[in-house]
């Protein structure tokens, strides 16, 4: 039987993979700490022996009319975005995949009351959500596997949930796997307008877009740490109007995955909480606690109308 053995909220601003003269040419002459929390990350948990597989639930990657989750033994080539190709350009990736686990998850979406489709193949894009976090959290450790979800556009917030619970019955299917989750995305995700957001680039939590985006993410910052994943999710529609990354829905992927309501893990931060040209970022990990993933991963498929 496999389990999670951790999860993390982590940011992948196109910042972090900026050559390191340039990220201090923006920031005042000063790292961002977005950088040296990643940093930290790998050495405390990543860098590990005690997981075989990540799954990153990637925020950039939205499907239509279906979950989608990657099912090849291997991807690798050059990466450059449609989006900042200045700034991630020919970026080298190469990782193994987890055909199986893949499979298996996609077999639980009727049981869940879900689309989930794997997909293996060759030539199918990748998002800098994933490889951005690959090439502090992964790259140079060739034995680890790596998947992506995507988040799917036409879906709410139950839809993410059943995917999150989907995904964590297929874990617990696949034999001895233990698997790191990260939901990879911003909180408030509100950009500056172009002429305006040069004057924007620093990393200080001022520059985010407006007060109330920044007092809305602190406060779930304050949840995640003391474990309280109930109110994050209860306030949804609240957190919604301040336009969190792809609606949010890569952490409620994981969410779903670690238990939901009954989910009590605190979260750890690595780094601060930075602004990105207004957009709220922020490094949080969870631990598997002692008594496993409250609710998550039942020997018996939860089923939904």
């Amino acid at each position: 039987m496999g389990e999670i053995a951790g999860a993390g909220l982590l940011a992948h601003v196109p910042t972090v993979v900026l050559p390191e003269r340039t990220r201090l040419e923006l920031n005042e002459g000063k790292e961002i700490t977005l950088v040296t929390g990643l940093q930290e990350l790998r050495r405390d948990v990543f860098a590990r022996d005690d997981y075989d597989t990540v799954v990153v639930l990637d925020s950039h990657w939205a499907t239509t009319v279906e979950f989608v989750v990657t099912a090849h033994h291997r991807r690798a080539g050059l990466f450059t975005s449609e989006e900042l190709p200045r700034g991630m350009c020919r970026m080298p990736y190469d990782f193994p995949g987890d055909p199986e686990l893949a499979a298996n998850i996609a077999g639980f979406a009727g049981l869940h009351g879900t689309w989930i489709t794997a997909i293996d193949d060759p030539y199918l894009p990748i998002y800098y959500a994933t490889v951005n976090l690959w090439k502090y959290l992964g790259e140079g450790l060739p034995d680890k596997r790596w998947v992506s979800i995507g988040v799917c556009q036409t879906g709410d917030m139950e839809d993410h949930l059943r995917l999150g619970r989907a995904l964590a019955d297929g874990i617990a299917a696949t034999p001895g796997r233990r698997v790191l989750l990260i939901a990879s995305g911003a909180l408030s995700h509100t950009f500056w307008p172009l002429r305006e957001l040069r004057d924007h680039e620093a990393s200080d939590p001022a520059h985010i877009f407006t007060p109330e985006a920044r007092e809305a993410d602190l406060e779930r910052i304050a949840w995640f740490k003391e474990g309280r994943h109930d109110k994050v999710l209860d306030t949804m529609d609240a957190f919604r109007t301040f336009r969190p990354e792809a609606r949010f829905s890569h952490y409620l992927m994981a969410a779903g995955a670690l238990g939901e309501h009954a989910c009590t893990a605190r979260g750890r931060q690595y780094g601060r909480y930075e602004n990105s040209i207004g957009t709220g970022q922020v490094h949080l990990w969870f631990d598997r606690p002692a008594h496993g993933w409250t609710g998550a991963a039942h020997p018996t498929p939860r089923t939904h109308a």
